[in-house]
């Protein structure tokens, strides 16, 4: 009787377990697909100064989902919380339109530099609509390796922001500039490997279905190890979502950058794939001359019949026939006869493992910024590190 009555209770007691452990709410998911889930500790504006500060351990959940799902941040109850170091206004250096909406910041997260884009607490419902709306499409592009990586997006609560990794070296205009002076050495072999890199970003867009439509040196990141990345997309983000003619640029861009753009774009047609291959090799040339603008001595608005009359760039002195070659092949009048960006990968490929890499470009001319900007055919200044 007293082993039946012990198994009885075993019994009984394994029984009431197992309901109480079914009445149990299943686990939530796991952490480890909330890579992308933030809690921010922002400091301030500028460098924080000492005493209370407003913003000072804000907590802001930041979501980013997979780029296969239509990209709308959601709140979630789980986070991982991670905090920002050394944040400091981000140095600007021309301006022509600033946006008065955005505030950039440079920070640490994880030990990794970050580039933060904040909405102003002054921005209107247009602004904030455009803002999580250029989140959405940045993170509907999904990752490329030489396109900046996305890190997070915040859009639940004010203020409003986009993370997004940051090269060390900034802009590649502004690097090619210091490769004028001794100590930043750019060779013909190097040239070949950032506008391979360069291509390859550009050919992953165009499978996406994404016209850049703002292809120039302003617009490539160059990184620590001189990986560069093509960025300046707000470009391609307003003309996806304007009221105009489908893939047209705007009036405020074409002016901007008429002298980067293809010949039926300076006609007012549709901008495509292919004018973005001939803004393409008028990269090539920024990198070989170190940073001139393209056809210096012909006013953007003469441009048009500049190429009209079947005239185009002149060799630079510091280039190759290989080098220049390439340049022609984007640069064709007839958009049909430019070459594609896979066969453009190819070559780069094949210039790169024949270059021997030793010839250092060097241009003698020192650089005026002020003659720079009339050449380029901006009327004012304007930043062009983060579009």
């Amino acid at each position: 009787p007293a082993i039946l009555l012990f198994f009885f209770v075993v019994f009984l007691l394994s029984t009431c377990l197992l309901r109480f452990c079914c009445k149990k709410k299943p686990s939530t998911t796991k952490l480890w697909a909330c890579n992308h889930v933030f809690v921010l500790y922002l400091i301030s504006s500028h460098l924080a100064p000492h005493g209370i500060n407003p913003l000072e351990h804000e907590e802001v959940p930041m979501t980013v989902q997979n780029a296969s799902v239509a990209a709308v941040p959601r709140q979630t109850t789980e986070s991982q919380h991670r905090a920002f170091s050394q944040i400091v206004a981000l140095p600007q250096t021309f301006f022509i339109k600033p946006d008065d909406s955005v505030s950039l910041y440079r920070a640490q997260m994880d030990r990794k530099d970050v580039i933060l884009r904040v909405l102003k607490d002054s921005a209107s419902a247009a602004d904030r609509q455009q803002f999580v709306g250029f989140a959405s499409f940045l993170s509907g592009l999904g990752p490329h390796p030489f396109i900046p990586a996305l890190l997070g997006v915040v859009t639940v609560q004010p203020p409003l922001m986009i993370a997004i990794e940051e090269l060390q070296h900034r802009d590649l205009l502004n690097f090619l500039w210091k490769c004028r002076q001794p100590g930043c050495d750019m060779t013909e072999k190097r040239i070949y490997i950032m506008a391979r890199q360069v291509a390859s970003a550009l050919d992953y867009l165009h499978s996406q279905q994404c016209v850049h439509g703002n292809v120039a040196a302003r617009s490539v990141l160059v990184g620590q190890d001189l990986t560069v990345k093509l960025w300046g997309l707000g470009s391609a983000y307003r003309r996806a979502h304007s009221s105009g003619a489908v893939g047209s640029l705007g009036s405020t861009d074409a002016m901007e950058l008429r002298k980067w753009q293809a010949p039926e774009v300076l006609a007012r047609t549709a901008i495509s794939k292919s004018s973005d291959v001939w803004s393409f090799g008028i990269l090539l040339c920024e990198m070989v001359t170190l940073g001139d603008p393209p056809f210096p001595q012909i006013l953007a608005t003469e441009l048009l019949q500049y190429l009209q009359r079947g005239k185009f760039l002149r060799k630079p002195a510091a280039c190759s026939n290989t080098l220049f070659t390439l340049i022609k092949s984007c640069c064709q009048w007839s958009p049909q006869q430019r070459a594609s960006l896979p066969k453009l990968i190819r070559k780069l490929e094949s210039a790169e493992r024949t270059e021997g890499g030793s010839a250092v470009l060097r241009v003698p001319e020192p650089l005026e910024v002020g003659q720079y900007l009339q050449e380029a055919g901006y009327e004012e200044a304007y930043n062009y590190a983060v579009l």
